[in-house]
């Protein structure tokens, strides 16, 4: 692959230093904590959902997110498993409204769920997570968050279907979150503002809204993370904008796109991101900067290095 674990070290410092985009555009990696960013359209991205139509349905939109949203500490696993720099509450000041949150059973605490990456513990909890959502839709009752829940399944953590359902159950009961949820079909934007949107990838009789990573009645993915040939990162540039000309051709399509630009594949997270980011994603969107769209959830790695991707896709909902 080519780059030295040092070199990765130090991007991983992402907050403070400098990360060159798409474009050979280079913009500081974060702002200073409580500074705001704007668009180039103009949407401040702390509060851009509360700028739309709230009689939008969520499937009529383009929704930025985060791929393993938590991962953001390599020493809590390896650079393998480090796909995030930003925190939770900076992905939301930043714009991001869809977080992927995988839990396993939490060691010493029977009831509770801590937030991993495969077998590796992220040191965080779901409350923790829940928390930090609450607190930002507090601050920011225009906004909502669009979350799937999985069971990652994974070390010696697992836990099986009825043991996970029983403890997502003591969350919203016991821990008081059941409020924060919106549970049911896709809702408008006013119907969701201040909530929490579950998408349940995790088996229950429950009628949520059931991920998949492929195709069901709710969803239609594109989540391809391993390829072969020559050329895997070059393939899966081709789903990802095979994927957005598949939701821009249908702006009626009754399903939720989502269109993941994370590649694992035999590489580091940093390094498959930033190829993809120049090679498709970004002279994709840069060449459409005039066309709104309804791209549905687009998870990625590292928006902090590719802050004019995370725009440009909060900017598809207005143009």
């Amino acid at each position: 692959m080519g780059i030295a674990r040092r070199d990765l070290l130090k991007w991983s410092a992402g907050v403070g230093g400098a990360a060159v985009l798409g474009g050979g555009i280079a913009l500081p990696s974060s702002t200073a904590w409580g500074a705001v960013r704007t668009t180039p359209r103009g949407l401040p991205t702390d509060d851009w959902m509360s700028r739309l139509d709230g009689n939008l349905s969520l499937l009529d939109l383009t929704i930025p997110g985060t791929h393993d949203s938590c991962c953001e500490n390599p020493d809590y696993g390896t650079e393998w498993s480090h796909t995030q720099n930003w925190g939770i509450p900076q992905q939301l000041q930043e714009g991001v409204r869809f977080l992927d949150i995988r839990c396993n059973g939490l060691q010493g605490a029977p009831d509770e769920l801590g937030i991993y990456h495969s077998d590796a513990y992220q040191h965080l909890r779901l409350q923790d997570v829940l928390d930090r959502c609450r607190s930002f839709l507090q601050a920011h009752p225009g906004e909502t968050i669009v979350m799937r829940l999985r069971n990652e399944r994974a070390g010696g953590q697992a836990l099986g279907d009825e043991e996970f359902m029983r403890r997502v159950n003591h969350y919203f009961d016991a821990f008081g979150y059941r409020s924060l949820f919106h549970f049911y079909g896709w809702p408008t934007l006013d119907t969701a503002r201040g909530k929490v949107v579950l998408l349940a990838d995790f088996a229950n009789p429950w009628g949520l809204i059931d991920w998949s990573s492929g195709q069901n009645e709710y969803f239609d993915t594109q989540d391809v993370w391993q390829i072969g040939g020559l050329d895997p990162l070059g393939a899966k540039g081709r789903y990802i904008t095979a994927q957005f000309d598949k939701a821009f051709g249908n702006p009626s399509y009754p399903k939720m796109f989502v269109n993941f630009l994370s590649y694992a594949g035999g590489y580091w997270p940093k390094t498959s991101s930033q190829s993809l980011m120049d090679r498709a994603v970004y002279p994709y969107l840069n060449a459409r900067t005039q066309q709104r769209a309804r791209f549905g959830i687009v998870p990625m790695d590292f928006p902090d290095f590719h802050v004019n991707v995370l725009q440009m896709l909060i900017d598809k909902n207005v143009v």
